[in-house]
């Protein structure tokens, strides 16, 4: 098909341009946060001093709010300058005043603002026209949840940093017991490290506390546990464990928090109670011990445990607690992607993509869904087929978040639809493929005169023949079976 060239001198219909700005939010005040001072300006004809400075003190932000109540303001805008916002957005909330959070790089892109009262003059602005972006926000019930599984992520992370402090210590003692065995903080680990600190010595007597299915026998072990044992390294090595179980601690403490918070919510599932599964392996060591299937069912009325990636549940409960289970900020799954920043980029000019390049954001439910997605690598589904298609021809990063672009839109029709998610199969998805590319070897042969036949031929099995006949020559195509 002949592509439409347009005459340099054609006239291009274009649409009609507004005269001027039209006022979006009347009533709108704009204010710029700090550590120890907010400015806060509202428009000219509010106040004989349009623009203050106020503390950060609650007594300050109450009287902020008051101040813009009395100027019949109803909708701010806040730049978001570190956790400075979060009060104050709190407070205006309470007083009735929709707020708007807005990211400081798209307003540090504006030249000629030197001063902070200049920069809540130009949010104002803005912000009266309607010309800036609201960064999301869940609803109230959701921000208590993600605290506390942010809270949870931290200590995770504080714990895991003690079990590096182990390794350290059994390593300078060369106790090569990170060799030797998977986990030190599994059933075997824990066992011997106990008995190291309670005085064992004896590298027999330690690895006759392996479990029966670890995977190398004693006599290994018993070689990798004849050590250096001086009392600086020991004492550093209860002290690292001391640490490690005490966040640990406080972990079972905050999961108490989050399941008797999690039955508070609203029960969506009409009193369902979902079957129980039987596990494929044991959980991990990091995983709430509360049923985090059922309390999943309850908040949004569909078993999200059924996606490969969630059979935990354990992710897609620290999923929830960033997007919420309410999808109506996104009017399609193509945009809660592009939000995530899942979507690849496009730069065009002149007609011409010169870029995919995914723009850089930093959203932590794009994270958590990436991570759900790696251990699909070698999975025997229809999400691991397309996985490892994609990992063929992208490599991994690319075919990752991919794959998390894919689990992304999915979770959206499951949230927003109720719509359940069964896994097609591996096999499924390979048929699929397979006719997929024969679709295109059949439109590209109708392109070139051709036509492509589908003959069977007994003498390779289960294999087939595919034929292009035209006008005076064919050329033949055999499917060769794949061994595995």
């Amino acid at each position: 098909m002949a592509r439409h060239r347009m005459n340099r001198n054609e006239p291009v219909k274009a649409p009609a341009q507004p005269k001027g700005f039209k006022k979006v939010n009347p009533n709108a005040a704009g204010i710029d946060c700090g550590s120890d001072e907010h400015y806060v300006a509202v428009p000219e004809d509010r106040d004989p001093q349009p623009v203050r400075r106020f503390g950060a003190f609650t007594a300050d932000l109450l009287a902020l709010a008051a101040w813009l109540k009395a100027c019949r303001i109803d909708t701010v805008a806040i730049e978001s300058t570190g956790v400075y916002w979060i009060v104050l957005y709190e407070i205006l909330e309470a007083h009735g005043i929709k707020v708007q959070v807005v990211d400081p790089r798209r307003l540090a892109q504006v030249p000629g603002r030197k001063t902070d009262v200049l920069d809540c003059q130009w949010i104002q602005q803005l912000h009266t026209f309607g010309l800036l972006a609201g960064a999301f926000r869940p609803a109230n019930q959701i921000l208590v949840l993600r605290s506390y599984m942010r809270q949870r992520e931290m200590l995770v992370r504080y714990a895991g940093q003690h079990i590096q402090h182990m390794q350290k210590a059994l390593e300078q003692m060369n106790v090569k017991l990170t060799e030797v065995i998977s986990d030190i903080t599994g059933v075997t680990g824990t066992r011997i490290i106990d008995a190291i600190l309670d005085g064992q010595r004896d590298p027999k007597q330690l690895a006759a506390l392996r479990h029966e299915k670890c995977h190398n026998d004693e006599a290994t072990i018993a070689l990798a546990l004849e050590g250096n044992w001086r009392d600086e390294h020991l004492f550093s090595l209860k002290q690292a464990v001391e640490l490690y179980r005490f966040y640990h601690q406080k972990m079972s403490e905050l999961d108490e928090r989050i399941e008797a918070y999690l039955k508070t919510l609203e029960d969506k599932s009409g009193g369902v109670k979902l079957e129980p599964r039987p596990r494929r392996s044991s959980p991990h060591a990091n995983e709430p011990r509360f049923g985090v299937r059922q309390y999943l069912f309850q908040m949004t009325g569909v078993d999200l445990t059924t996606l490969d990636g969630f059979t935990s549940g354990y992710n897609g409960l620290d999923l929830l607690s960033e997007i919420g289970t309410d999808m109506s900020p996104w009017l399609t799954d193509k945009q809660f992607a592009s939000w995530l920043g899942l979507c690849p980029g496009i730069k065009r000019t002149g007609g011409r993509r010169l870029s995919g390049r995914r723009p850089k954001k930093a959203v932590r439910a794009a994270n958590i869904l990436r991570m759900a997605a790696y251990p699909l690598m070698n999975s025997h589904s229809a999400l691991g087929a397309f996985f490892r298609r994609l990992r063929a021809r992208l490599g991994t990063p690319k075919a990752i978040t991919a794959l998390a672009h894919k689990l992304a839109r999915i979770i959206y029709r499951m949230l927003k639809y109720g719509q359940a998610y069964t896994d097609a199969g591996m096999q499924y998805y390979e048929r699929r493929y397979r006719e997929r590319v024969l679709k295109g070897l059949a439109r590209r042969a109708a392109e070139l005169g051709f036509e492509l036949v589908p003959t069977v031929v007994p003498a390779v099995g289960p294999a087939t023949e595919l034929e292009l006949v035209g006008t005076g020559q064919s050329v033949t195509v055999i499917e060769v079976p794949n061994p595995q």
